[in-house]
């Protein structure tokens, strides 16, 4: 066995670690958020009990939404163009994943329907109750809360993410 080889699969560990804990922390964000919409869609229709399956849909959609931006960050990757700007530089990206998102709460209406008795594509045909208006503020919704998340890597990028771990967090005490 060589001597590259234990650095190898350090390396590789560490990797297998490192995006691990991106992913986990990206599901938590984004679970945050789409259990929060969930409890408030419920709480304003005033049902007797809050049903707990929306929550557990907000957590599956939470954790593929973290996996396909990652994933979406490994094809597409961020990229702050200093004379571009912060917020030019990623407004692109965050159109991208904003339709990641929407295709995966499409689909999750799709399988929610089939869930409660109705074909697919009747499920489809109701995401967003079929109203334009009402899909299209799902989507300034959505890309709120993609947006300081992308603002984040994209300071992360820019000015190192030591930096902004300390501007957010403060020092590690020594």
């Amino acid at each position: 066995m060589s001597a590259t080889q234990p650095k190898v699969k350090r390396n590789i560990k560490q990797g297998l670690e490192d995006e691990f804990i991106k992913a986990s922390l990206l599901t938590l964000y984004f679970a945050t958020w789409f259990s929060s919409i969930a409890f408030l869609t419920y709480s304003i229709l005033r049902e007797d009990a809050i049903p707990i399956a929306p929550f557990g849909f907000a957590i599956i959609k939470a954790a593929l939404c973290a996996k396909f931006m990652l994933i979406g960050q490994a094809l597409f990757p961020l990229k702050v163009e200093h004379e571009r700007g912060l917020i030019r530089s990623l407004l692109l990206h965050s159109i991208v994943y904003l339709l990641v998102v929407l295709i995966l709460s499409y689909l999750e209406t799709g399988v929610d329907g089939m869930m409660h008795g109705k074909t697919m594509m009747d499920a489809l045909a109701a995401f967003g109750n079929g109203d334009p208006l009402r899909i299209a503020a799902l989507a300034l919704i959505y890309w709120l809360i993609l947006w300081p998340y992308l603002l984040f890597a994209g300071l992360r990028q820019s000015i190192g993410e030591a930096t902004v771990n300390t501007i957010l967090f403060g020092n590690k005490p020594k």
